[in-house]
C-alpha cells in the first residue's frame, strides 16, 4: 500500500509533468499556430472575405432602394451582390478555421468576386456600386493568392 508521502510525492510529480506539457504546447503554438495550415495567407485571404461580404450586403442594400425608385436595371446586380456576400460568409469562415475545404471555397469565391465586381462595374458612376466593385477585385485577388500558396504547398 502506498503511504501519505509517497502518494503525495506522485501526486506533485503528475501536476508538475501536466505543467510542463502545457507550457510546452504553449511555446510550440507561440511560434506560428498556423504553420502547415495556410498561415497568415489565410488570414488574410478570410478578411478580405469578410470585408467584402458587408460591402455586397451594403450593396444590396442600396440596389434594394434604387429598384424601389423603379429603377429596374439594378435587378441583376441586386442578385449578384446577394449571392456574392452568402459566398463570401461562407469563404471567410472556412478559410479562418483552415477547413478542408478551403481551396474549393476559394476557387468559387474568387469568381463570384469576379462576376459580382463586373455587375456593380456597369454602374461605375455609382458611389456605392463602385466601393463594391472594388471590394469584390480585392476578395478575388486574396482568394488567388491564397490559392497560389496552397498550390505551391502541394507541388
Amino acid at each position: 500500500m502506498i503511504g501519505r508521502r509517497q502518494f503525495g510525492i506522485a501526486g506533485l510529480s503528475a501536476a508538475t509533468l501536466a505543467a510542463m506539457h502545457t507550457v510546452g504546447a504553449a511555446q510550440e503554438n507561440a511560434k506560428d499556430p498556423h504553420e502547415g495550415h495556410g498561415g497568415h495567407g489565410s488570414n488574410k485571404c478570410a478578411e478580405a472575405c469578410s470585408d467584402c461580404q458587408r460591402e455586397c450586403d451594403a450593396c444590396a442594400h442600396h440596389c434594394a432602394m434604387l429598384l424601389a425608385d423603379g429603377k429596374k436595371a439594378h435587378m441583376m446586380t441586386l442578385q449578384s451582390c446577394q449571392d456574392c456576400a452568402d459566398v463570401c460568409a461562407a469563404a471567410s469562415q472556412i478559410v479562418a478555421r483552415q477547413g478542408v475545404f478551403s481551396t474549393m471555397i476559394c476557387q468559387v469565391c474568387a469568381e463570384a468576386c469576379a462576376r459580382c465586381g463586373k455587375e456593380c462595374d456597369k454602374f461605375a458612376d455609382d458611389k456605392a456600386m463602385a466601393h463594391c466593385a472594388e471590394e469584390c477585385r480585392k476578395c478575388e485577388k486574396a482568394c488567388r493568392e491564397m490559392l497560389k500558396v496552397a498550390q505551391a504547398k502541394i507541388s
